[in-house]
């Protein structure tokens, strides 16, 4: 097949199938991770090694529950970045690329941390070899390890401030959605970025994660209830 009529069947193709999917797929992400706050929610006390020793023992199926509800969430995450690729390549592809490779390091770095998050379930978990620790000892280095998740999930929110940025970039370049999204967007980039700082992050909380979450909420809704502007889609994919 030649170029041209390649280009030409791209042009053609409606993008609002995959614009509805990117928003449903979008919505499972959304709802798989509130879910996963929502079963984990009082279960870490931080400063208190103790309470949190004695909360994930006793909500133990709980715990696990919130956990991979939580990987179910990130692995929706991918699909949504590769959906947004193919979303935003006729904006700039090269960009759009770039976009999707800085997110899913992010969802690697999110999808790992979540071996600390499952390594008190270990230690706490009463195997005859961990009976040479004394339980102030497990109960701290159950503490030590949700500290070390707490730090990958920062990272990868840095990760996912850059991603927003560049996808509020194309989105405001973009001629078939409307540009106040991609300034939300760009809004809640700035706002995850504060995880570069710990403690700014910590100061601005949860405002800056607040901004971050109604902005994707906001790109969710209009994907999955308006998609996109056909015709504008088309005229910039037959020039791309």
């Amino acid at each position: 097949m030649n170029k041209p009529v390649m280009v030409e069947r791209i042009a053609e193709a409606s993008p609002r199938p995959r614009a509805r999917i990117t928003g449903v797929v979008y919505l499972l992400y959304f709802l798989t991770a509130v879910f996963s706050m929502l079963f984990l929610k009082g279960l870490v006390v931080y400063g208190d090694a103790a309470s949190t020793a004695n909360n994930i023992l006793v909500h133990q199926p709980l715990f696990r529950l919130g956990i991979a509800t939580g990987l179910i969430a990130t692995a929706c995450y991918v699909a949504v970045t590769a959906l947004f690729y193919d979303l935003f390549k006729p904006v700039n592809r090269s960009l759009s690329l770039l976009a999707a490779f800085i997110s899913l390091v992010g969802c690697a770095i999110l999808a790992f941390a979540s071996v600390f998050q499952l390594a008190p379930l270990v230690v706490l978990g009463g195997s005859q070899y961990l009976s040479v620790f004394k339980v102030e000892q497990l109960r701290a280095l159950a503490s030590l390890f949700l500290e070390l998740y707490g730090q990958g999930v920062s990272i990868c929110f840095v990760f996912f401030g850059v991603y927003c940025l560049l996808i509020g970039y194309l989105i405001f370049k973009s001629s078939f959605l409307p540009r106040i999204l991609g300034v939300l967007m760009a809004f809640a980039g700035l706002g995850w970025l504060t995880f570069l700082f710990p403690p700014l992050a910590d100061y601005l909380s949860p405002y800056n994660l607040a901004l971050g979450f109604l902005a994707e909420l906001a790109l969710m809704l209009w994907l999955l209830v308006m998609g996109v502007d056909v015709q504008r889609w088309k005229e910039q994919a037959r020039a791309a």
